[in-house]
């Protein structure tokens, strides 16, 4: 359960509009996925991840990678 939970949250915190290059800091994060959660759905932020991967898979490996691993640091 707990994975599918990080599976949703990053895929919330990818289709944010928080960048890597800012830093964000874990309350950021968790305040970037409720917000994203709320705006788009579990379905439209995984539309919105699909999309990515369609469009740009070469940036969107990337953008996912650090979502993973900033989703375990502030919800870890």
């Amino acid at each position: 359960m707990n994975a599918l939970l990080d599976d949703e949250r990053s895929e919330a915190l990818f289709a944010s509009d928080v960048q890597r290059s800012q830093e964000p800091t874990p309350e950021l994060i968790r305040e970037a996925v409720t917000a994203t959660v709320d705006r788009l759905g579990a379905t439209g932020c995984a539309e919105r991840v699909a999309q990515e991967f369609g469009e740009h898979p070469d940036c969107a490996i990337n953008r996912m990678r650090w979502a993973r691993n900033a989703i375990r640091r502030a919800f870890g």
